[in-house]
């Protein structure tokens, strides 16, 4: 069965205006005579059998007067035509948008299910810009670019700016898919107490569970693989004004890395700006904004003065680090990323108290 994404398209249509002549010519009138038999003035026939200017539905309605042809298979005549140099502009738009196209993941997106194989790069800028839902290459710098969207990431952020858009776009397209109430601030601090306990469990066990925690905050969850060439870690935005939406990339496969991003891109929902988008590389950098989430990110996870006491004692064993995890209801693994990152153990150091996890 045909589908009209299938349907044949002919690279050629027929001008009305050169019917229009043709039919004037059989019949030996000049454009003045039949001007004046329509009641319109020489230069609008003559503009229309040049392709000037397009039929109307009353001069349509004229012609079929004077000529004998429907009227209606004149507007038809004109509509495929206009089609015809809308479709020709668009193949000319898509064929200069190529070097734009290039810059993608396109090879990933098409793996991932994100936009079908293109048959040709021409086809493939029509592909992209479907799966970043714009209509033009400038309609995605409006809505996509760093030109245009107030990214919030470290200085010597590297990632391209193709992957980092793509990347967030799959990230949006997860988030708009999942069910979410309003946001609310208070149950969402509550949900989060909540995922804390769960960072003792495996993926298969927390995912769901945070996920849905998350969701009847008003904050969708999502977990999206980073393309190749990029260190994105985490990112954190408003998909609405009452819908947050946190993102990871699990690049790093130990849940040191896992914990302390979720818990970083939730201090950014809950103490910076709305307008923002926040896009976390290699982990933590030293901008303030950063730090604050940091800060928050800590001291959520173990309690200031708990933490200051507990590195005064110069914690280095598995027993220490394991019982002080017991204690505050986290995973081991993440007491030692913690420390690790503060220089209080090298990053050789009690590794295996992590846990590594294995994500489809």
């Amino acid at each position: 069965m045909g589908t009209t994404k299938n349907a044949f398209q002919p690279d050629y249509a027929v001008p009305p205006g050169w019917i229009l002549d043709e039919m004037l010519e059989a019949r030996e009138l000049s454009h003045a005579e039949f001007a004046r038999r329509c009641g319109r003035s020489a230069k609008l026939v003559s503009d229309i059998v040049a392709g000037r200017a397009p039929v109307e539905p009353e001069t349509a309605l004229q012609f079929e007067k004077v000529l004998g042809m429907d009227a209606g298979l004149w507007l038809n005549i004109e509509a495929d035509y206009q089609l015809h140099l809308a479709r020709k502009a668009e193949a000319e738009r898509l064929e200069r948008a190529v070097a734009w196209y290039r810059a993608f993941p396109v090879k990933d997106l098409v793996q991932r299910g994100c936009m079908p194989k293109p048959e040709s790069e021409a086809e493939g800028v029509g592909k992209l810009l479907g799966f970043f839902g714009v209509a033009s290459v400038d309609a995605w710098s409006s809505r996509f670019s760093q030109t245009s969207v107030a990214y919030r990431h470290s200085p010597t952020f590297n990632s391209s700016e193709q992957s980092l858009t793509a990347w967030l776009r799959m990230g949006e397209v997860q988030g708009e898919a999942q069910e979410c109430a309003e946001f609310n601030e208070p149950r969402f601090k509550a949900n989060l107490k909540t995922i804390r306990g769960l960072t003792v469990k495996t993926p298969a066990e927390f995912l769901p569970e945070m996920t849905r925690l998350c969701n009847e905050s008003g904050v969708a969850f999502a977990v999206v693989p980073c393309f190749p060439k990029t260190a994105l870690s985490g990112a954190a935005r408003w998909l609405t004004p009452r819908k947050g939406l946190i993102q990871q990339s699990v690049r790093h496969l130990v849940n040191d890395h896992f914990w302390w991003t979720f818990f970083h891109e939730a201090a950014h929902l809950l103490l910076h700006s709305k307008k923002d988008v926040f896009v976390d590389e290699k982990g933590r950098d030293g901008t303030d904004i950063e730090r604050e989430a940091d800060e928050w990110a800590g001291s959520f996870l173990v309690p200031k003065p708990d933490w200051e006491r507990f590195k005064a004692a110069h914690p280095r064993s598995e027993v220490a680090v394991s019982s002080f995890a017991k204690t505050h209801g986290i995973h081991p693994g993440i007491v030692v990323g913690m420390l690790q990152h503060e220089g209080i153990l090298p990053w050789t150091h009690l590794n295996r108290l992590k846990q590594k996890y294995r994500w489809n």
